[in-house]
């Protein structure tokens, strides 16, 4: 890790890449809470697969891989959410064929590019050493879009969060606040794709959400603390893959799986510590009930 610091140091695409692990936890920490609180893990599955149709189009036609992602990420977003809102029984499906359909059309056009053949992996499993300042600035634009947003409709999602039947008796257009959270989404999965590619982007984007949701009591002690827990991770994925030349994604979620693990393993440990301890205190209570009634009647 000493070693990964100085270099980081010395080299500016290692400084680009902490930069966007920075960008990526402040969203991925907000967005991943409401994500796991609202259980849009299958959602933002067919968003994140959909994109590579996006980039896949944008190359073939020369322009940045990243913009095709925000557009297509978008259109996503807002198909599955009118499927998800009127579709019912047929949800699943239809956010099934977007995914399929989404990485089909990306492989095509990717495939058929002309020029040099790209590196597809970097897609599906991201590459954040490659970051350029350019789309630094873009991930910075898109971090502070939702940053934005949130604050300043936090207690409106904080209410669909958790009672979306509540929130509508309101007065509030439920519908269009739940589009504009799977946009929200959208855009943070695009940030995330830098970092991890697309097909892990779903682990980095819930794990340390549900860390974070194991050691809280609020919605916004949750955002904080997977805000925190994003960072560490990325940033210890990104040390420990340096030296033996990992890729940075899949160590990066490896982190993440394993503080997930640990967390989870700790937690229930506890909770059975705290059982037991219960159920002790409560023998010793009822052992001590005849004593005690009986000193009350010889006191009498």
């Amino acid at each position: 890790m000493i070693e990964f610091i100085q270099a980081v140091r010395a080299n500016e695409f290692l400084q680009n890449a902490v930069l966007t692990a920075a960008l990526a936890s402040l969203a991925c920490g907000i967005i991943g809470t409401y994500v796991v609180v609202k259980r849009m893990t299958f959602i933002s599955g067919g968003i994140s697969h959909a994109v590579l149709g996006g980039m896949g189009i944008a190359y073939y036609f020369g322009r940045g891989p990243l913009y095709g992602a925000v557009i297509a990420a978008l259109v996503a977003a807002v198909i599955i959410g009118l499927v998800s809102l009127r579709a019912g029984e047929h949800e699943d499906t239809l956010i099934g064929a977007l995914w399929a359909v989404g990485m089909a059309v990306g492989i095509v056009f990717l495939y058929k590019t002309p020029g040099y053949a790209v590196n597809l992996l970097s897609y599906l499993f991201g590459n954040i050493l490659l970051v350029t300042p350019t789309n630094l600035r873009l991930l910075a634009l898109l971090d502070v879009a939702v940053l934005a947003v949130v604050a300043g409709f936090y207690k409106v999602f904080l209410a669909i969060s958790f009672d979306e039947e509540f929130t509508r008796l309101q007065g509030v257009m439920v519908e269009v606040f739940y589009l504009l959270l799977l946009c929200l989404t959208a855009l943070t999965v695009v940030i995330l794709v830098q970092v991890v590619g697309i097909v892990l982007v779903i682990a980095l984007l819930t794990l340390p959400a549900a860390v974070a949701g194991q050691w809280t009591r609020s919605l916004a002690q949750m955002m904080v603390a997977a805000c925190a827990i994003t960072l560490l991770v990325t940033f210890s994925g990104l040390g420990l893959a340096y030296g033996p030349d990992l890729p940075p994604g899949a160590t990066i979620v490896l982190v993440a799986g394993s503080v997930y693990v640990f967390s989870t393993l700790v937690k229930r440990i506890g909770k059975g510590i705290r059982q037991r301890r219960l159920r002790s205190g409560s023998g010793d209570r009822t052992k001590n009930a005849p004593a005690a009634a009986g000193d009350g009647r010889e006191a009498a």
